[in-house]
């Protein structure tokens, strides 16, 4: 019996922001990935090394997380005024399956560096020294996304000294933009409301503000469902019972924000929605044993990312927390005190984040006009990803 041979496809592997994952270029997968499609995803899924029983991730490039288990395709801008087509595919573990139903707001920090060395941005707009503006157009979410990656000597500047928690080496600074943040098909707040009641079977009827806004979020009172708020991810994830309330609360308030019309649907809509739960601020000690004080934050936020707890915030979570702060009346907004506010740093489990955001009320409905945040990113390997030639179909 034979068997094909691998094949090679031109990839990067890089860090952006709290996640990590596989960058390509449109033009070097081979062709039948080159289009949306089986093939494309059973390419992606080979990389990764995906479905995979023991959720190790073993035989590919994933790190059996869900801040590892990402790709990135980058192609020609579809619209004008861009420089760069982005699009996301979250890898599920130890299912068959590729979620494009929302964006990596972390490895969008690395989208502008990936674009500026894989030649999607014009020579005569990469500055000797400076900062280098790439606009990037978010494919998944169709949203644009500003990123201000630093130059030096005329090529993208890796090192520094801007820390993030979560991320444990210092590197260099990377500011995003998201413009215009809110869901474009529809309301910031789908239900119309700020706060609802989310009727959840076996949990009770939460309180819970549902947005749209960077990725839709449903975000909900951490004393409401028996926690703190300081929790960890250990807390969290090493409890099945938790992690299947968490998981049909999100499948409900799927339905509730409209965005699948049975809770039967959710399993194949792993990526989105997220759910997040909230506190006043009070002082805990982060994961990396960093002591948190309540000074030090306007507000604690948890959020679930593929049905475990994140190790720090999803960066679109973290423009959906910015946005929601910025509404008066939100869970997030009361949390952090209430009132106006153009910006927020919360707690997560592996330190704290600072984001702002504006938003404002037209005619009785909210909008946001810009989400903005600091990240970094840097290359961690260069060259091919090798899979089996007959992996993805022809």
């Amino acid at each position: 019996m034979t068997h094909a041979p691998q094949i090679r496809v031109p990839a990067t592997y890089m860090r952006g922001g709290t996640s990590k994952g596989v960058f390509f270029r449109l033009q070097d997968l081979p062709e039948a990935a080159q289009v949306p499609g089986k093939a494309r995803d059973n390419l992606l899924l080979r990389v990764i090394g995906s479905p995979d029983p023991y959720q190790k991730q073993t035989d590919g490039m994933g790190g059996a997380t869900s801040s590892t288990s990402k790709t990135v395709i980058l192609a020609e801008p579809t619209q004008p005024d861009h420089d760069v087509d982005y699009l996301f595919g979250q890898v599920s573990i130890d299912k068959p399956f590729v979620d494009w139903s929302g964006n990596c707001g972390n490895l969008t920090a690395a989208v502008g560096a990936f674009a500026i060395n894989g030649g999607f941005v014009a020579k005569d707009r990469i500055p000797e020294n400076g900062t280098c503006t790439v606009r990037i157009w978010q494919a998944n979410i169709r949203k644009t996304i500003v990123a201000h990656v630093p130059i030096t000597n005329g090529e993208v500047q890796e090192t520094g000294d801007f820390e993030l928690d979560g991320v444990t080496f210092p590197a260099a600074e990377v500011q995003i933009e998201f413009m215009d943040p809110a869901d474009g098909d529809g309301a910031m707040f789908p239900t119309g409301n700020v706060v609802d009641d989310l009727e959840v079977p076996g949990v009770g009827t939460l309180k819970a503000t549902m947005i749209n806004a960077g990725i839709p979020t449903i975000f909900i009172n951490a004393e409401d469902i028996g926690y703190k708020g300081t929790e960890l991810q250990d807390d969290i994830n090493s409890d099945p019972k938790a992690l299947e309330m968490f998981e049909t609360i999100r499948a409900h308030g799927a339905v509730k924000m409209g965005l699948i019309s049975d809770i039967a649907e959710a399993a194949n809509r792993q990526h989105t929605p997220k759910v997040a739960f909230v506190a006043k601020p009070v002082d805990y000690v982060a994961s990396s044993g960093k002591q948190i004080t309540a000074s030090d934050i306007d507000v604690l936020v948890r959020a679930m990312s593929m049905g475990k707890l994140h190790h720090a915030m999803m960066g679109t979570a973290a423009v959906a927390i910015a946005t929601a702060s910025a509404v008066p009346g939100t869970l997030v907004n009361l949390a952090a005190g209430g009132g106006d506010r153009t910006h927020v740093t919360f707690g997560h489990p592996s330190g704290t984040l600072r984001v702002g955001a504006e938003a404002k009320e037209v005619n009785g409905q909210w909008t946001a006009t810009k989400a903005i945040m600091s990240r970094s990113a840097r290359i961690l390997m260069e060259g091919w990803v090798r899979v089996p030639g007959d992996c993805f179909g022809r």
